[in-house]
């Protein structure tokens, strides 16, 4: 059975100070730096500010105003109504600016790492079980070779690592995110999570999709019963890197100025996927970069680095899809080889699926098909590359087509001659030129 978005266990939400197993000092520090850079004065919108439950949020400002660093104001907010407003006291502002010195976090409180990595197995990508059915849906706008999915299936259902290789523009990116779209459910991410003392940003728009329930869900229940406000629930995360991945990318990103951590890459690809395409493009050669993961994808967790030197650890839960144009051999050792645990070849189309691309491509168009092109395409043009087709050239080729006609003013359409001005821009010929 597929796990979806409701079999995924919740973080539950905390019932007690305790419960959130944060240091007293920082929970104290979090709320005044809150109050201090946010226009809050009541619990209640507090409580919204740092994701906490109302009552947890009033004991924290009690131990506040105990240390008089808060004081009540009475209820003559005018947006407070019956509410209790609060103000920082002379003291309190003191120690906000002082927090605020040696980290600028304020806001959501941040889940203890120990917590988080307990929540990182409930919903861990190797839970997932992926029908062919699933993976079919989710590619079907893809002409495969009929073997593929019979191949993919059980490495994305592993949720191990995965090699793909082949030669280049035969839908090894649109196949990693046809994996992607697979996967359907949702999991929660960690707003920050907290180590040693140090807060550590995960959840991230750019990379996190949030699926908040709809507001007309009949199941619905109000904010801070269903699950744990410090989590956004999200769709499974999907981090895709090219020739731009450089292996300090793969480490906290600590912002000097702010004094806090950003989790890299793969820390946020959590319970989702790293598409690693192009691999061979980057600064670093295939090899350094599998190196630097060979601990977190045999053992499920990786190692990271603060500012002072401590090392720690962190769950390592992602599906990582390598694709490369290069033959695996030319580019990792056997021991490297070892370590990816799926390796598929992705070649290019027969004559037949081809055919089939470019008839699809052509309907999408609107080009309509002409078989004396065709013929003259398949009996003229591919023999000079020795028949060698990839899933890129019918797009490519209809594409400069209507180009052509467009420049002309003429309506689509496709002959001998425009297939000829199309394939001419689709290779460079080899030639000396002269400097």
């Amino acid at each position: 059975m597929n796990v979806q978005a409701s079999a995924v266990m919740a973080p539950p939400t905390p019932k007690r100070l305790e419960d959130l197993r944060l240091p007293m000092v920082m929970m104290r520090d979090i709320v005044l730096k809150t109050l201090f850079r946010k226009n809050t004065n009541n619990v209640t919108d507090l409580a919204r500010a740092i994701c906490l439950p109302i009552p947890i949020t009033q004991e924290i400002v009690d131990l506040a105003r105990g240390q008089s660093l808060l004081e009540a104001m009475g209820t003559l907010s005018a947006s407070a109504g019956t509410e209790m407003s609060y103000q920082l006291t002379d003291s309190g502002k003191a120690r906000a600016l002082d927090a605020l010195a040696q980290s600028e976090y304020f806001g959501p409180m941040p889940v203890p790492l120990q917590i988080y990595s307990e929540q990182v197995k409930r919903q861990s990508i190797k839970n997932i079980h992926i029908t062919r059915q699933q993976l079919t849906d989710a590619m079907g706008h893809l002409i495969l070779p009929s073997d593929l999915l019979s191949n993919l299936g059980p490495a994305v259902g592993a949720g191990r690592s995965i090699l793909m290789y082949g030669p280049p523009g035969n839908g090894k990116s649109s196949i990693s995110n046809g994996i992607r779209d697979a996967m359907g459910d949702r999991i929660y991410v960690p707003r920050a999570i907290e180590y040693s003392g140090q807060v550590i940003t995960v959840y991230d728009p750019i990379v996190h999709s949030s699926a908040e329930e709809q507001i007309d869900d009949p199941t619905r229940l109000r904010r801070h019963t269903r699950f744990d406000a410090r989590y956004v629930i999200c769709q499974r995360p999907t981090v895709i890197t090219g020739g731009e991945l450089s292996l300090n990318m793969l480490d906290l990103v600590y912002n000097p100025t702010a004094r806090t951590y950003q989790a890299p890459l793969q820390l946020k690809s959590s319970g989702g996927i790293f598409i690693v395409d192009d691999l061979g493009r980057q600064a670093e050669t295939p090899q350094k970069l599998v190196n630097r993961w060979i601990v977190p994808l045999e053992e499920g967790r990786d190692i990271l680095s603060l500012q002072s030197g401590e090392k720690f650890e962190v769950p390592f839960d992602t599906l990582v899809i390598f694709s490369t144009n290069f033959h695996p051999n030319m580019i990792f050792d056997t021991a490297a080889l070892r370590r990816i645990f799926f390796k598929i070849k992705i070649d290019g189309p027969g004559q037949e699926d081809f055919l089939k691309i470019f008839a699809m491509v052509a309907r999408k168009k609107k080009m309509q098909l002409d078989e004396a092109s065709l013929i003259h395409l398949l009996k003229n043009k591919y023999p000079t590359i020795k028949n060698v087709y990839a899933n890129y050239q019918p797009v490519f080729l209809i594409d400069q087509m209507m180009a052509v006609c467009d420049f002309e003013g003429i309506p689509y359409k496709m002959t001998p001659e425009l297939i000829d001005r199309a394939w001419a821009n689709m290779f460079v010929r080899d030639e000396k030129i002269e400097k």
